[in-house]
C-alpha cells in the first residue's frame, strides 16, 4: 500500500510540464553529452549470434546388444546450442569484424546484426585462443568502421564507454573510467594485458567496443569479475594495441604466427629479488635457456634478470611473454639484463615455433597440428605437447579432442616434447591411447 501511494504521488510530478525535460543549455553553455560521439560509434558495433551443432551420443548407444535389440541406427544425435556476443567493424571496405574468440569458437553459423537492422552471414577469417580474439568477415556494403586509438596512451582515470549486446537485449551503452591497466592472471590465456574498467559489462558484451571520448577504439570487452553472476563494476578489455597486432596477423595468415626466443622466465619473488640484488617488479628471472635457441647463442644464462625487451620495460614474466608474443617471426629484439649486479645487452632473434602435422605421424592424427608447450606453461614445470590446431571433421575432433589440449602420454609412455611424440607414435601398433590434460583435468582418448 505504501508503494502504491508513493507511485501515485510521483505520477503527477513526472507528468507535469515543469519536469518534462532538462534544459539544453545552462547559462548559455550546452550540457555535456556523449550522444554526438555515440552517433558516430554505434553503427560500427554489431551484435553476433551463433549456432553450434554438437554430436550427442547416449551411453546406451555404445552397447551393440542394445542397438541390435531395438534396431537403432549407429548414428549420434545432434544438439544445437546458441550463443550471443558483440563485435566491432574495424574495416568497412573489406567487411572485417573484430570480436572475441570465445564468441565464435566452434560455431557452425554466425549471424551479424547491424544497428540499422540488417542481418548478415559471417565467415571466420581467423581466431587466436591465446589472446581470445577473432576476426570474421561480412559482405561489405555501406559499413562504418571504428578507428583504433593507441591504448598505450591510456591512463587510470580516463573516461571510457562500453558498447555491446548484453543478454541479447540489443545495442547498449554504459560508461565508466579506466580502473587499472596491465591486469593479468586469467586462466587459459597465454597473453594478457587487460584494461580494467567499471563501465558495466555483462554476458553478451563480449567482443564489443570500449571507446574513449573521441570515439576511438581502445579495447575489446572480454570478461568480467563476478562472484554472483552479475556485474559488480569490474570488467576487462583487451587493449587495442594487442588487438591490432593479432588482427593484422589473422587477416594476413588466418592465424597468429608467433615465434620463440628460447627463454623460460619466472616472476621475481621478494626472496629471489633480494638474492639477485634487484627490486621486486623490476624484471623477469631467466630460469631456463632452451638448447640450440637464439637465447643460448646470444650468451644469456639462467639467473640473468631481463629488465627490457625491444625498448619496453619488463616488470614480470607476463610482460616478457606479451612482448615476445607480439614480435614478428624473423625480427631481432634488443634485451637488457642484469647479471651479478652488472648491466648487459643481448640481441635475440624471434625464431619460428616448432610445429608438427599429425598426418606426418599417423593417418589417424590427420587434421591436427602439434606445437611445443608455451613458455608460460613450461615455467610451471608442465610437460607435454600442445594440440594447437584441429580440423572439425578430423578423427581427433570426433573423439572429443579440442585445440588447447595438452598431450602428456601416448599408450602410457610419457611425452615431454615433439621429439617424444614422434617417437612414441612411430613405435605404436594398434589403437592409440592419448593421455591429455584440459583445464587441470586428465582424460584418455582412444584413437582407432
Amino acid at each position: 500500500m505504501n508503494r502504491l501511494i508513493l507511485l501515485c504521488l510521483l505520477w503527477p510530478m513526472a507528468a507535469g510540464p515543469a519536469a518534462a525535460a532538462l534544459p539544453a543549455e545552462v547559462d548559455g553553455q550546452p550540457l555535456p553529452s556523449l550522444a554526438p560521439v555515440l552517433e558516430q560509434v554505434t553503427p560500427s558495433v554489431v551484435n553476433i549470434y551463433t549456432r553450434t551443432r554438437v554430436r550427442v551420443r547416449s551411453p546406451l548407444m555404445e552397447d551393440p546388444f542394445f542397438r541390435r535389440f531395438f534396431n537403432l541406427p549407429d548414428a549420434p544425435r545432434e544438439r544445437v546450442s546458441q550463443s550471443l556476443g558483440s563485435g566491432v567493424i574495424v574495416d568497412g571496405e573489406a567487411g572485417y569484424v573484430l570480436t572475441n574468440n570465445h564468441v565464435i569458437q566452434g560455431a557452425d553459423d554466425i549471424a551479424v546484426t547491424l544497428q540499422d537492422g540488417r542481418s548478415l552471414q559471417a565467415e571466420v577469417v581467423g581466431s587466436d585462443p591465446d589472446t581470445d580474439l577473432a576476426v570474421v568477415r561480412i559482405p561489405a556494403e555501406d559499413l562504418a568502421s571504428l578507428p583504433l586509438a593507441d591504448s598505450g596512451e591510456l591512463r587510470v582515470g580516463d573516461f571510457v564507454v562500453a558498447v555491446g549486446n548484453p543478454f541479447g537485449l540489443g545495442q547498449t551503452v554504459t560508461s565508466g573510467i579506466v580502473s587499472a591497466l596491465g591486469r593479468a592472471g586469467f586462466r587459459g590465456l597465454e597473453f594478457q594485458n587487460f584494461i580494467q574498467t567499471d563501465a558495466s559489462i555483462n554476458p553478451g558484451n563480449s567482443g564489443g567496443a570500449l571507446i574513449n571520448l573521441r570515439g576511438e577504439l581502445v579495447g575489446i570487452n572480454s570478461a568480467i569479475f563476478t562472484p554472483s553472476g552479475g556485474n559488480v563494476g569490474i570488467g576487462f578489455a583487451i587493449p587495442s594495441a594487442m588487438a591490432a597486432y593479432v588482427m593484422d596477423q589473422l587477416i594476413r595468415f588466418g592465424e597468429v604466427r608467433r615465434g620463440s626466443l628460447g627463454v623460460i622466465v619466472q616472476d621475481l619473488t621478494p626472496d629471489l629479488a633480494g638474492a639477485f640484488g634487484v627490486r621486486v617488479g623490476r624484471g623477469a628471472l631467466v630460469s631456463e635457456i632452451l638448447p640450440g635457441s637464439a637465447a643460448e647463442r646470444s650468451g644469456l644464462r639462467p639467473g640473468d634478470v631481463l629488465t627490457e625487451l625491444d625498448g619496453k620495460p619488463i616488470r614480470n614474466a607476463q610482460d616478457f611473454l606479451n612482448a615476445e608474443g607480439q614480435a614478428p617471426v624473423g625480427e631481432s629484439l634488443d634485451a637488457a639484463y642484469l647479471r651479478d649486479g652488472d648491466a648487459g645487452n643481448a640481441r635475440l632473434l624471434i625464431e619460428p615455433q616448432r610445429r608438427l602435422d599429425g598426418e606426418d605421424l599417423d593417418r589417424r592424427l590427420a587434421g591436427a597440428v602439434f606445437t611445443e608447450l608455451p613458455a608460460s606453461q613450461r615455467a610451471t614445470g608442465a610437460t607435454g605437447v600442445l594440440l594447437d590446431g584441429l580440423q572439425r571433421d578430423s578423427r581427433l575432433a570426433y573423439e572429443g579432442l579440442r585445440p588447447g589440449d595438452v598431450i602428456t602420454a601416448v599408450n602410457r609412455h610419457r611425452v615431454d616434447d615433439l621429439a617424444d611424440l614422434r617417437q612414441r607414435v612411430a613405435s605404436m601398433r594398434g589403437p592409440l591411447l592419448l593421455q591429455l590434460r584440459r583445464n587441470g583435468e586428465a582424460y584418455i582418448a582412444r584413437i582407432d
